[in-house]
């Protein structure tokens, strides 16, 4: 694994980041998620552990999300008749997120019933990322990292935007996401807004965000 890293470090240089029930999945083990990481995570937005972020305080009360966030993909789906992975692969919006999953073998965890909650990237999301990192993350040899990195974007239950409070959230990789919700701009979740909430299919709900989040220990 250090070996693949190494490929890594040498063909990146900028920006990258991006699921399943621990019972479902074999998520990586604490020795293996400490193994050396991509220079990519030391570069901004992603270089937490340089600049570390507050959690919002869970005890301050709060307001539900009771407005869909600015600047909408495109129009709510529902969709209840077909699980998640099938409605990703139905929108437009998520089609490399679609292939990260197929990369991870995460596609029958994500079909079982769940429930789930996706913090699903766009693919304007994951343009942001250099092609080659893209490339590389999405190798065999890197299954792992990838396996972390989605499984972050998940969170057990279904849980709508109605649902949603300021606080921390974990995850099924096991890290918290920091929420925020605001009545006035929408929700956001660590440096990512979600842009289109409440796509919902048989065995969970999707929450399209703008950015790739990424676990406090990567």
């Amino acid at each position: 694994m250090n070996a693949n890293y190494s490929k890594l470090l040498t063909k990146i240089t900028a920006i990258m980041g991006l699921m399943s029930i621990g019972l479902l999945t074999t998520i990586p083990t604490p020795a293996q998620a400490q193994q050396r990481r991509p220079s990519i995570f030391n570069e901004p937005p992603y270089n937490r552990r340089s600049q570390p972020s507050e959690p919002a305080p869970v005890s301050e009360p709060s307001e539900p999300a009771t407005e869909a966030p600015t600047a909408p993909v495109s129009e709510p789906t529902q969709s209840t008749s077909v699980n998640l992975v099938t409605l990703l692969e139905k929108d437009e919006s998520f089609k490399t997120l679609t292939q990260a999953v197929k990369a991870a073998e995460l596609t029958e965890t994500l079909q079982e019933k769940g429930p789930f909650t996706i913090f699903a990237p766009t693919d304007a999301a994951f343009a942001k990322l250099p092609p080659d990192a893209l490339k590389d993350l999405l190798k065999p040899e890197n299954k792992e990292v990838l396996v972390k990195i989605l499984t972050y974007h998940v969170v057990p239950g279904k849980v709508l935007s109605t649902d949603l409070k300021s606080g921390e959230v974990k995850s099924v990789e096991g890290g918290a996401i920091n929420v925020k919700v605001d009545p006035a701009t929408g929700v956001t979740v660590n440096d990512a807004k979600v842009t289109q909430a409440d796509i919902q299919g048989s065995n969970g709900v999707v929450h399209a965000i703008d950015n790739i989040i990424l676990p406090p220990d990567l």
